[in-house]
């Protein structure tokens, strides 16, 4: 039977949208959102006089290598990702997007994001972001995530570096206040995920990914949550150093940071508990550590825009 008029042109549309999505996914925008974020934050709060040009050239490098660390992610561990329910309907999996052109893709966007951070703003700021994808793809998606319980910590650095690129794109320079901001979020890193984990240990432990929680156990792993989160508490307020940042941060993240460790020490009560009970209150904290972070960001943000 011939398909009726228009029939084609309706689909194609559709098919085309649907193949864009796929490819959207492949670059983890809510990831690349957080980069975006942490990076325009950094580079705002820097001292010295604002160039849009340069800061909209920034992001958009920041933003371009944050998205080839996903597809490159996405290609090294399609075998992985097919295996557990949290990734299965990931594009490559799928079979929606096919491996080749997840690492051509990557590779082409890691290599002229870089090029144009280092020709269009600075070479530190451009070396920072090629550091970013380094840690990020060879260190910890190829070598530390598969070996040791501890690779998030490690490779959380990668995600840690966006405010501190920021900062040396606007001044071409590091010092301590790009490093406060690295270690709010290098020690957000491990509770953050870690309470993901505890909810998903049966998946990481049927591909032979070593997480903390299926190789410690729930109870050591909610031990490291809680220590992890008063070293995240105390860096929270690292961040005053700069100039920018006043009162309104600091009570902030004195609120903020009440509520992250009344879940940790929730969690924590938990430890031994029922699993059912134990699982709700790590995505829980999963949760609102997502929000937590947001928000300090975006009250720095706040100050850098209008006080």
């Amino acid at each position: 039977m011939k398909p009726a008029v228009g029939a084609t042109n309706a689909a194609g549309p559709r098919v085309g949208k649907v193949r864009a999505l796929d490819r959207v996914l492949l670059l983890k925008p809510r990831v690349m959102s957080l980069v975006v974020l942490t990076g325009a934050v950094g580079y705002l709060l820097a001292p010295g006089p604002f160039d849009a040009l340069n800061f909209l050239a920034a992001i958009c490098a920041m933003a371009g290598a944050a998205g080839a660390c996903g597809a490159l992610n996405m290609w090294w561990d399609a075998d992985i990702d097919a295996q557990m329910a949290r990734t299965a309907a990931r594009p490559i999996p799928r079979g929606a997007v096919a491996p080749r052109e997840a690492l051509v893709l990557g590779l082409a966007l890691a290599l002229l994001s870089i090029v144009a951070m280092t020709a269009r703003v600075n070479a530190l700021s451009g070396a920072l972001l090629a550091l970013t994808v380094v840690i990020y793809i060879p260190f910890y998606t190829m070598g530390l995530k598969r070996r040791t319980p501890m690779n998030i910590v490690w490779g959380g650095a990668a995600g840690a570096l966006p405010p501190a690129i920021g900062w040396a794109a606007a001044g071409g320079e590091l010092g301590l206040a790009p490093v406060a901001l690295f270690l709010l979020i290098f020690f957000w890193t491990p509770p953050h995920f870690w309470a993901l984990a505890l909810r998903r240990s049966g998946d990481y432990a049927r591909v032979g990914v070593p997480m903390l929680p299926n190789v410690a156990g729930p109870a050591r792993t909610c031990r490291q949550i809680v220590i992890y989160s008063l070293a995240l508490a105390a860096a929270s307020f690292l961040p005053l150093v700069i100039a920018k940042l006043g009162a309104l941060y600091a009570l902030a993240a004195a609120g903020l940071n009440a509520v992250f460790l009344w879940k940790a020490l929730r969690l924590y009560g938990l430890r031994d508990g029922p699993v059912l009970a134990r699982d709700k209150a790590a995505l829980n904290l999963f949760g609102y550590s997502v929000g937590y972070l947001f928000a300090l960001f975006a009250i720095m943000l706040l100050h850098a825009l209008v006080f």
